[in-house]
């Protein structure tokens, strides 16, 4: 499970780093962010 959230941690990181960049738009992060979520099992985003 440790593993698991670190890895979604970096992916969320690395999405935040690519918005900040304007590489990708709000939306489009929130999408991934979404997917990502499901795909790792996190049910809430307590930085949202």
């Amino acid at each position: 499970m440790n593993q698991k959230l670190i890895r979604y941690s970096m992916q969320i990181a690395m999405m935040k780093q690519l918005l900040a960049l304007s590489l990708i738009t709000e939306s489009e992060f929130n999408q991934i962010k979404s997917k990502t979520m499901r795909e790792y099992g996190i049910i809430s985003d307590l930085t949202s």
